[in-house]
């Protein structure tokens, strides 16, 4: 089954790569597909992954025997559906812990011996020759053997320096020994620090070859280990879907059958405690949701019928009947792997810099080890030391790292924003947060919960609140209109029960009236009551002016022939907009308030949720040249929206943040997706997108800076090839960690 998808004569498929073994190979892989006709092709020596785009006649056999051909296998991921788990992982790293075991036993007595004159009896460095034999030919075999598979196909990787290099010192030392040179020490240069053995035998190189093949196996080890962390977050998403579903047939049968045979339409039980199987809807029972391993939001979420469920969560609460909506690869889970992955495999300007230098890296690195050899001997400071210099240069070069340095916090970043409920596109995005002055925050559904909410009750002397809410709330909830929602809703939140309407009629854009408990009640405009002759008491109309200078819908309440209460009600800001404007602030970015709702409503939120900047009484299709006038006065600028009149201007921002709570249209054109609809994450989204960022350039600033010292170091003769590998193996190693502190991100509060 392809991973890809395709249009016409074009289409993507994504390879699973193997036998890359640093940042060469997969700039060789790179290279070769992108020289065939029609084919554009990404490699991500990380993920280990290669996403191809191609067209014409080629197809994805051609493409893995171009990928096979130079050296590596190539094969279209298993589905996530057919994955057994990271059990099966392990096994991949059991072959390199074996060797690495094999190494460490071998190599210590080998190092000891060659460094502690105490430990050196008679012959003993033939005892050392019988210990690291095993070590460079076994535990080593990998190196030897990428090396000669590259060879063949005309190419050479970090496998071939590493090769080169034990295997010279090995067969240097075998020669010496088998010819009795050994005891004749070289001439020794004034910075070589090779340690001279007490009986002379200073010519051998053993725990060089043995120590080198144990710390690169030591970082090869650590580095696999990490990069699985790395990728875990990503893995622990794929797996959260239920693997079974009861499901509720026409005839009332009850029958579980396996996720993947769910169809969209299908009525499913979910039992307390269970997993929601797919995306779909309630149709009958109440319950509270735990979506926090989708949305990072701890506090469960309160569904009953009527309400959207998102596959994966847990029902932590009573029996559901839920419809499905979604299934598959449509499922909100699996947009979010999909996004999720599709991150990973991006590359940052810095890291196609780093691939460029990493594919003439290894022959750059031969060359020197060559003129370093040259020039010591050249130099006349004698075969040993030019040796010792030119073996330490093979060994210490490290393409590695460079290659590690944005895939690496890339899996860790986009994986841990998966985790609290964050998508982040791609690495192209990272930039963007770094440079956006000024955030413009849509009202409706952002700032604001998009629902109308009963904010306030006044009452006309002599009334009790409980009589209105009682009595409105029971006219109002034989209404469908929003406002009467928003007061129904109110006064059963109160109340918990509502007493039923003996009548009820609806007046046209003016309101309700009808017959509650005997109460001829009157709900709606002041316009409503004047048509019975009734008119608002002083107190009460200063109420209803004072609610519509807020920006508010003033609702009048009369029963028996009096005015008795103003309700005000209005879409309420959300609880943590404001403390989100605040986050904001600071992180350097000025909030502005942008809305289709007149002034005085706009500004009225402003003002609660702190923000001074307003631009009201836009149209839907005038939002983007909002952002276009804001931008053509040099501001750089950041946009957080959910709906589909926000498309527009989530694409044409600097930086666009959707809010998964939305319209899949607004998703789609944002670079951030917000998977739950509190404000807060888009503080969250653009802080991990910085420290993303932050960890980026450092690693490749490590990466460069390791390389630049390392290698002058190393010709200059003044390390030793051991140190040299345990350097080299550590700057991968190093870099791997950096991006795994990434894990420790916290969303605030």
């Amino acid at each position: 089954m392809s991973t890809g998808t395709s249009t016409g004569t074009d289409a993507e498929v994504e390879l699973a790569i193997g036998g890359m073994t640093c940042a060469s190979c997969a700039a060789r892989i790179e290279k070769k597909l992108n020289r065939m006709d029609g084919v554009t092709a990404t490699v991500n020596y990380a993920t280990e992954k290669a996403r191809v785009s191609y067209s014409g006649d080629v197809s994805v056999g051609d493409l893995i025997a171009t990928v096979e051909a130079t050296g590596y296998t190539a094969r279209e991921p298993t589905p996530p559906a057919r994955q057994t788990g990271p059990s099966e992982e392990p096994d991949e790293l059991r072959p390199l812990r074996e060797r690495l075991i094999t190494a460490v036993v071998l190599s210590v007595p080998v190092v000891a011996m060659a460094m502690v004159p105490a430990l050196q009896f008679e012959y003993w460095q033939w005892l050392s020759l019988t210990l690291a034999a095993p070590v460079v030919t076994y535990a080593a075999w990998p190196f030897h053997k990428a090396a000669f598979t590259n060879a063949r196909h005309g190419a050479a990787t970090m496998d071939t320096l590493i090769s080169v290099g034990t295997s010279a010192a090995f067969l240097w030392s075998v020669w010496a020994l088998f010819l009795g040179t050994a005891g004749t020490p070289g001439m020794t240069h004034p910075f070589e620090l090779t340690i001279q053995r007490t009986d002379g035998a200073g010519n051998i190189y053993l725990e060089a070859a043995a120590g080198v093949t144990a710390f690169i196996l030591a970082g090869r080890y650590f580095e696999a280990r990490a990069k699985r962390k790395a990728g875990a977050a990503l893995r622990a998403l794929l797996e959260l879907g239920a693997k079974d579903v009861t499901v509720l047939r026409p005839d009332g049968r009850e029958q579980t059958v396996p996720v993947a045979e769910l169809r969209a339409g299908d009525r499913f039980l979910v039992r307390p405690g269970e997993k929601i199987a797919t995306d779909g809807t309630v149709e009958e029972g109440s319950s509270a949701v735990d979506a926090s391993m989708l949305t990072g939001e701890s506090v469960p979420v309160e569904v009953g019928a009527g309400d959207p469920v998102t596959g994966a969560t847990i029902n932590v609460g009573g029996r559901l009947v839920v419809r499905a909506t979604r299934v598959g690869a449509d499922t909100q889970l699996a947009r979010m792997a999909r996004l999720v992955e599709d991150a990973q495999n991006g590359k940052a300007a810095a890291q196609r810099l780093a691939d460029r230098i990493s594919a003439v890296f290894v022959p750059v690195v031969i060359a020197l080890a060559l003129g370093t050899l040259g020039f010591w001997l050249g130099n006349g400071v004698g075969l040993t030391a030019a040796f010792t210099a030119a073996v330490a240069v093979l060994v210490i070069a490290c393409p590695c790292a460079l290659g590690l340095a944005t895939p690496t916090a890339l899996m860790v970043g986009t994986g841990r924003g998966a985790q609290l409920g964050i998508l982040i596109k791609g690495p192209e995005v990272l930039e963007s947060t770094r440079r956006v002055g000024t955030v413009v925050l849509d009202k409706t559904g952002t700032v604001t919960t998009g629902r109308m909410k009963l904010l306030a009750v006044h009452t006309a002397e002599g009334t009790e609140e409980a009589d209105v809410l009682r009595l409105a709330g029971a006219l109002e909830h034989s209404s469908e209109h929003p406002i009467a929602r928003a007061v129904a809703d109110g006064a059963l939140e109160k109340l918990g029960a509502l007493p039923t309407p003996e009548d009820f009629a609806n007046v046209p854009g003016l309101g309700v009236q009808g017959v509650v408990e005997g109460h001829a009640v009157l709900v709606g405009r002041e316009r409503l009551l004047a048509d019975w002759a009734m008119r608002l008491p002083q107190g009460l109309a200063a109420a209803r002016t004072a609610a519509e200078d807020a920006g508010r819908t003033a609702v009048a309440v009369a029963w028996d022939g009096e005015a008795r209460a103003v309700l005000e009600v209005a879409d309420a800001v959300k609880d943590t907009s404001a403390e989100a404007v605040g986050r904001l602030r600071a992180l350097g970015l000025t909030p502005i308030l942008l809305t289709g709702d007149n002034e005085a409503v706009a500004r009225s939120v402003a003002r609660e949720v702190g923000i001074e900047e307003v631009i009201a009484e836009v149209l839907p299709q005038d939002k983007v040249d909002v952002v276009k006038r804001l931008q053509a006065e040099g501001r750089s600028v950041a946009m957080v929206g959910d709906g589909v009149n926000d498309a527009a201007a989530l694409a044409q921002a600097d930086l666009g943040l959707a809010m998964g709570t939305g319209t899949d249209a607004a998703i789609e054109a944002g670079d951030l997706t917000l998977v739950r609809g509190d404000l807060r994450a888009a503080a969250d989204a653009i802080r991990l997108a910085r420290r993303t960022l932050g960890t980026i350039r450092s690693n490749l600033f490590w990466a460069f800076a390791y390389n630049v010292a390392a290698l002058p170091l190393a010709a200059s003769g003044l390390l030793t090839p051991m140190i040299a590998g345990a350097a080299m193996a550590f700057s991968s190693v190093f870099v791997v960690g950096n991006s795994l502190r990434l894990r420790t991100f916290r969303a605030a509060g």
